[in-house]
């Protein structure tokens, strides 16, 4: 029966050959009109001859008689057409009804017990299959199309000339003819659909491709006005009062029940696009078509109302959020969309009962946008959800701060309540931390749009979150980047005092409010977050200070961790100087506390006030004690590149250093020498400043911050005890004051203090070189400002750049070797070990020239030869210990029996002399990493045959505690691996497996660099024979170097793997795709 009913649906909706339409008009329109008539006769034919749809003519004739809308007598035939759509669907319907009732009420009896693909249980009878669902939707749009879109009001709804070509000729073929009754047969249309959407199956065809326009018509129905007639004397009145708000009830059903988001697109599609002027309408021409249109008046106060009252229930914000962003890409224009819907969220409608109310409801529903799991969903929403937090704050901080930040710091205060009472905090579960703290780093980090409400919100729950950071930071949890990044952001955007104050408290320094926070305590969370748990009580006092102790000092590193992230902020250098002047202040305050309880009589008190007076006593040494450790961690911990960044906070901390001297001198009880460790610092200080003043133009601005320092020059220049710091101290005033024009002759000398005493060592290394033979390049003997070593360093530099040997007088390029000598070996030996360097390195040279040729002396010595060049290896001079890895990768290739096994001792274990220095350990190994790298590229085709032990302590130097041996016994890997050829076959599983784990767990960046690099060093070695010799491994390196590529954070260690990659590539496109070669065979047969 279903079937009979879709095929008369079929026949009338699908066109009839042309041979059946005679006489066919010139116009489309009059094409179309022809064409609906024949259809609709052909139909009503088929349904009086035709037995199979006997039952179909009975159900029509039915629903005819009890539908009091349908006129036979019209001349309209898309009319027509539409009523004869709308009787046939009704038909279905009701059919369709009355199966589904009697399947409902059959008992299943004989159903089977088990479902199975073979038993599967039946099928309700409104199941349609594809090809009747593709029917019934042709009859839809029809109806749409004839019965609907052409009775809209303009304005109402997307009209049919901007769907389609066929649609705009079906609007002229409506628009035509002379309708009287529009209101009469939309409410029909409409009606008789809403009928239809009662049964499921084609509530699914109606509201998946037309919903829009049954709102569109629900609309007009109950809230267009009425409209005048043309004389004006008169109001047209189409529908009833009962008939407009049934349609109002049908419109907030419908509205009610079908997915928000599809609605609320509907919705705004319906409100029309913005208001355009005639002039705009006409300058736009024919593409303002695409463009929606401007929608009237009372249309547009209907949408909001109706888009009011979807955002305002709940799930609502959701819902807008997914009708207006859609399924995004995340570029700029859904940004925009982004900022468009957090204005919406933000703003209060006009419908809502008050202010307070709206944002109760719409407050939890925004932070709900936050914790969305899928990729793409998540990022808009948050998107959404941290601009219209940022907006509230902003716009309405009252409200914000009741139903935005107190549920979002909510967690974090209750942590501080539960430790300030001592209870346990077992209330605050992890996950409710966890969302805390992520919601918070969305807001703040992501959003990044900071304001004195949020800021000051955040400000009181800072402690909690670095004593967290500082707990993370002793473990392994997720929870330790957000901590991170949301203290960094706060000190960046918060303003200089304030942070400052925030630093105070942090550091456990009492700060300008005074109040200290009580800690609360961390344990590790399941999931690797934290929970707050109760501190456990140490009954030992020892301890118990101990563990107080070395929380503190863990509190302090953390927070020097941070202050060295803030590497283009002046606040470290703020804070530092800030500690400083409190430090000169507290220094003052000693000396009146002094005193004070000099003066104080302690036996006109009583218990309680000298109880009183010692506690404060105490409490003042605790506090200058702790200022004193922030102090020492920052200057150890911090770069003096980050604690004095600009020349104006050098000025601060010289007046500090000043002052504080002043303030020692004043203290000082008759006359003092002083002390010299205080003195020298003094004397550094001025000459810091002196160098300020000796260097490049100074500006204006920064004489003016150097006038600070004139006061206490001034005190320095009188008071002082040593006469060089008082003279030192006036001439610094007179040029200060000056601004430069004054510049005394000791200026420059006071800027570089070094080169006034010169050493011992100096004197002496100079009388040598005037005693020699030397060229004129030796240095002047104030020719250098640092210590006894790097005195040395310019020396050996200029006479190695130009080859010069004060002994033999002679000149040899830096680059050449040097030529043949006369010399004995034994002088040579001599001359090895000479304090000289160029003489020292010129021997070295020559010792390896003579081991290259094979001179019959160093063939007959050549263990001497070899400790000779194990003991310069360790020389600190590039010259001299870049000679020894030259000498000594030379004598591996000419002895490598002797020479390969003592080298990788050397390697493997480290210097093995008795002179050796062990603290230079690590710089010998990895000297001697050097020479077997060189002795390995000299093997060439030897390589398989002493390359076996050097693979092997290589691969144990993969799991060396140091990092730099590590990278440096795989760079070794890597070069001799890549001449190994077929000899490499038996260790492919091992060396795949070293490798592999390198690349996934190795965490210091150098080393994976290096791993990498072994794999594109022995794909280009094997080249065309890799897929012979690794065909076991080669999988296993692919993987490894994909993962790299994927996942890997460092950027250097993905171009190496993108490296190996195209090796593997060139080498399998040549195994897939072999050269084509043009040659001919020819064979002789026998």
């Amino acid at each position: 029966m279903t079937s009979a009913i879709v095929s008369a649906i079929n026949i009338l909706t699908k066109p009839l050959r042309e041979s059946s339409v005679r006489d066919v008009p010139s116009s489309h329109q009059q094409a179309l009109s022809a064409a609906l008539r024949a259809n609709r006769a052909f139909l009503l034919e088929q349904l009086q001859s035709e037995p199979s749809f006997e039952v179909v003519r009975r159900l029509r004739e039915e629903v005819m008689e009890a539908a009091d809308w349908f006129s036979s007598s019209t001349d309209d035939a898309a009319w027509d057409f539409a009523q004869e759509c709308l009787l046939l669907l009704l038909t279905l319907a009701r059919h369709l009804s009355a199966e589904l009732k009697v399947f409902q009420q059959t008992p299943a009896a004989s159903a089977p017990k088990y479902c199975t693909p073979e038993n599967a249980p039946p099928l309700p009878p409104d199941v349609l299959s594809v090809t009747q669902q593709k029917m019934l939707g042709t009859a839809l749009q029809f109806v749409v199309s004839l019965g609907l879109c052409p009775y809209l009001a303009p304005g109402v709804g997307v009209a049919l000339g901007h769907r389609s070509a066929f649609a705009a000729m079906v609007e002229k073929l409506v628009c035509n003819g002379a309708v009287t009754a529009v209101g009469c047969r939309l409410l029909t249309t409409t009606k008789v659909l809403l009928q239809l959407t009662e049964l499921s199956s084609l509530a699914t065809l109606v509201f998946t491709r037309h919903l829009g326009d049954v709102m569109a018509a629900l609309c007009q129905l109950g809230y267009q006005p009425h409209q005048e007639d043309r004389s004006g004397t008169k109001e047209r009145k189409d529908l009833s009062a009962e008939e407009r708000q049934t349609c109002r009830e049908a419109l907030e059903s419908l509205v009610g029940k079908v997915y928000q988001p599809i609605v609320i697109k509907e919705l705004l599609i319906l409100q029309g696009g913005p208001k355009q002027s005639g002039a705009m309408r006409t300058s736009t021409g024919s593409n303002s078509g695409a463009a929606l249109g401007s929608a009237p008046a009372w249309l547009r106060r209907v949408c909001g109302q109706l888009l009011s009252k979807r955002l305002m229930q709940p799930n609502g914000v959701q819902a807008v959020v997914r009708a207006i962003l859609g399924g995004g890409t995340g570029d700029e224009s859904d940004w925009r969309k982004c900022e468009g819907v957090a204005r919406i969220l933000v703003t209060c409608p006009q419908q809502s009962t008050s202010i307070d109310s709206y944002y109760r409801d719409v407050c939890p529903q925004v932070f709900s946008l936050l914790h969305f799991k899928d990729k793409l969903t998540a990022q808009q929403f948050q998107r959404v959800a941290t601009r219209a937090v940022l907006l509230m704050v902003q716009e309405r901080p009252s409200f914000a701060q009741q139903y935005l930040l107190t549920p979002l710091f909510s967690p974090l205060h209750r942590c501080t309540t539960a430790s300030s009472k001592g209870h346990s905090s077992a209330s605050v579960e992890e996950w409710e931390l966890t969302h805390c703290l992520e919601d918070v780093y969305k807001i703040c980090v992501v959003g990044n749009s900071p304001s004195d409400t949020f800021l000051k919100a955040l400000e009181q729950v800072l402690p909690i979150i670095f004593t967290l950071f500082c707990f993370t930071k002793q473990n392994v949890s997720h929870l330790r980047a957000p901590c991170q990044e949301i203290l960094l952001w706060y000190l960046r955007c918060t303003e200089k005092c304030a942070a400052l104050s925030a630093l105070w408290q942090l550091s456990g320094l009492q700060g300008e409010n005074n109040k200290v926070v009580a800690v609360p305590c961390f344990s590790p969370g399941s999931n690797g977050g934290a929970r707050p748990c109760s501190r456990e009580s140490c009954s030992n006092e020892d301890d118990a200070l101990y563990e107080k102790l070395s929380e503190e000092q863990w509190r302090l590193e953390c927070l020097m961790q941070l202050l060295a992230e803030l590497k283009d902020s002046d606040l470290p250098g703020d804070f530092f100087l800030d500690l400083l002047q409190q430090l000169t202040s507290w220094a003052a305050a000693e000396d009146e506390d002094k005193v004070d309880e000099q003066q104080l009589d302690i036996s006109a008190m009583t218990l309680l006030e000298v109880e009183h007076q010692l506690q404060g006593r105490a409490a003042r040494q605790g506090h200058r004690l702790a200022l004193l450790q922030v102090l020492a961690v920052m200057v150890e911990s911090l770069h003096h590149t980050i604690l004095l960044r600009k020349s104006t906070q050098v000025v601060d901390f010289m007046v500090t250093l000043l002052q504080r001297a002043c303030l020692g001198l004043d203290q000082a009880n008759g006359p003092s020498l002083g002390n010299p460790v205080e003195n020298q610092t003094l004397s550094m200080g001025m000459g810091l400043v002196a160098t300020m003043l000796s260097g490049p133009q100074l500006s204006a601005e920064d004489y003016s911050s150097m006038s600070r320092l004139l006061q206490p020059l001034e005190k320095l220049s009188q008071i002082h005890s040593e006469v060089v710091i008082q003279e030192l101290a006036s001439n610094l005033r007179a040029v200060i004051a000056t601004h430069s024009a004054y510049q005394p002759e000791n200026l420059s000398i006071a800027a570089h203090p070094s080169r006034n005493p010169p050493n011992r060592k100096k004197q002496k290394m100079q009388t040598e070189a005037d005693n020699s033979q030397s060229s004129p390049y030796s240095p002047p003997q104030d020719s250098t400002s640092q210590t006894n070593t790097q005195t040395e360093q310019p020396v050996s530099s200029k006479r190695s750049a130009t080859g010069v040997s004060p002994k033999d007088g002679g000149m040899n390029s830096g680059t050449s070797d040097p030529c043949p000598s006369t010399k004995a070996f034994s002088d040579l030996l001599v001359e090895a070990c000479d304090q000289d360097i160029p003489t020292r390195a010129v021997a070295l040279r020559i010792l390896t020239q003579m081991v290259k040729n094979g001179n019959p002396e160093a063939v007959k010595a050549p263990e001497k030869v070899l400790q000779l060049f194990l003991e310069n290896l360790e020389h600190e001079d590039s010259f001299v210990y870049l000679s020894a890895i030259q000498g000594l990768a030379t004598l591996a290739d000419s002895y490598p029996e002797k020479i390969l096994e003592k080298l990788l001792k050397e390697f493997q274990h480290g210097p093995s002399l008795p002179k050796s220095n062990k603290e230079h350990s690590l710089e010998a190994r990895l000297k001697v990493g050097e020479v077997l790298m060189r002795t390995s590229r000299a093997m060439g085709e030897l390589a398989p045959h002493f390359g076996r032990p050097l693979v092997a302590v290589f691969l144990q130097g993969t799991r060396d505690l140091d990092q730099s041996i590590r990278a440096s016994s795989l760079s070794n890997l890597g070069e001799l691996c890549q001449r190994l050829d077929f000899a490499l076959g038996p260790l492919a599983q091992e060396l795949s497996s070293c490798l592999t784990a390198l690349i996934k767990t190795e965490k210091e960046a150098e080393v994976r660099r290096a791993a990498v690099h072994v794999i594109t060093l022995l794909l280009r070695g094997l080249s065309n024979r890799t897929t012979q010799v690794l065909c076991d491994v080669l999988l296993d390196l692919y993987r490894a170097l994909k993962w790299v590529v994927r996942s890997d954070p460092d950027e250097v260690a993905v171009l190496h793997a993108q490296l190996a990659l195209e090796e593997l590539d060139d080498v399998m496109k040549r195994f897939i795709f072999p050269e084509q070669k043009l040659e001919k065979k020819i064979v002789v047969l026998p």
